[in-house]
């Protein structure tokens, strides 16, 4: 039996179902924002329940919107988490910033507890994300950022269809970025990004900012770049949308079933579920004994895994002018020794789940 991690041959079989939309884009050759990206911007918004999206290219382009709008720059300080994708980090240098690491906590979100001792007089903002599809306590988050003056921005690239409580992730910080990275919960055929705020003023500036500044075709009032999302990604994810709630509804059904039998062996350490937090599941992710020979099983037995990610940030040849060492981060560290993700996706069947959970339990008894 084969299992696979990349669900996206299944997602697309049917491309003749976006022919239609995409060949009135193209006969209207609205090829630069347009009428679909505005739609999508709309719906999008009222899915998450705030007043503006602004769409963008991808993740990482929504994630330096985000900071730039805020007037994050050159030489000031944003406390994020070491275990993530490069794009939280990178974001923040590409404004020139500099990213304070903390440590991951059980959950493998960002150590709250860590955060106020990392703040000192160069420090701006907070950027928590939400790993995998789980959330940290975004309220406590926010707290803390009241206290000491700082803005929030939340890295809700893997979140899209999660809650906290009657909260969705993208709604508590004042700017907050989002992906449509073809393996996230909301996906289109490529690349694809949102920026999503409250703030009218925030929302009109890197609307003008992702479009070069300009105020109409001959003037600009600003020096922008380019960051826009393209409308042939807008009509597939307008029609992507629809679906999240239901992706997400089968990748937690499937996830406690994986809960259910790996919570039974010693050799595996599940994350806790904090009651009234809702995940995604962009990533099944626990940590294994033996990991790298696991992992190395379940390949060899037909099942595709992963790992997110086996260096934490701050141990990146790129960081090394940070200071950090290895020890600096002991959570981090070890999960990034011993996380494995299995596949979890809306497209896999109660056999194959079932066929995941046995080749672990005989990986295991092996003697």
């Amino acid at each position: 039996m084969k299992v696979p991690f990349n669900y996206l041959p299944y997602q697309f079989n049917k491309p003749k179902k976006y022919f239609r939309e995409w060949e009135k884009l193209i006969k209207s050759t609205e090829f630069t924002l347009g009428p679909y990206v505005e739609k999508f911007e709309k719906k999008f918004a009222k899915f998450i329940g705030v007043k503006h999206c602004i769409s963008t290219n991808n993740g990482t382009d929504a994630l330096i919107l985000a900071l730039k709008s805020l007037g994050i720059k050159r030489n000031d300080e944003v406390i994020t988490v070491c275990n993530s994708f490069f794009a939280t980090a990178g974001a923040i240098v590409a404004c020139g910033a500099i990213p304070v690491f903390v440590d991951s906590d059980d959950r493998y979100q960002i150590d709250i507890d860590s955060i106020e001792k990392k703040i000192t007089k160069k420090t701006k903002a907070i950027l928590p994300v939400h790993w995998g599809g789980a959330s940290p306590d975004m309220n406590k988050i926010i707290n803390i950022a009241k206290k000491n003056n700082l803005s929030v921005i939340e890295d809700a690239c893997m979140g899209i269809g999660a809650k906290i409580k009657n909260k969705k992730p993208g709604t508590f910080g004042k700017v907050n970025a989002m992906s449509m990275h073809p393996l996230k919960s909301l996906n289109v055929m490529g690349d694809g990004g949102m920026v999503v705020t409250n703030d009218s003023k925030i929302a009109t500036w890197i609307k003008k900012y992702r479009n070069h500044g300009m105020i109409d075709r001959d003037h600009i009032s600003i020096w922008g770049v380019n960051m826009r999302l393209q409308p042939l990604q807008a009509i597939v994810a307008y029609k992507e949308l629809k679906k999240v709630n239901s992706i997400v509804k089968i990748r937690n059904k499937n996830a406690r079933i994986l809960d259910n039998k790996l919570s039974k062996i010693n050799s595996i350490q599940l994350p806790k579920r904090r009651k009234n937090y809702k995940e995604t599941f962009a990533l099944y992710m626990a940590c294994f004994k033996k990991r790298d020979q696991l992992k190395e099983y379940l390949i060899k037995n037909g099942v595709e895994v992963k790992v997110h990610y086996p260096i934490p940030l701050h141990l990146q040849k790129a960081a090394k002018h940070l200071g950090y060492k290895r020890g600096s981060f002991p959570k981090a560290e070890r999960q990034a020794k011993e996380l494995l993700t299995l596949p979890v996706h809306q497209y896999l069947n109660k056999s194959q789940i079932n066929f995941i959970i046995k080749k672990i339990e005989n990986f295991y008894n092996q003697k």
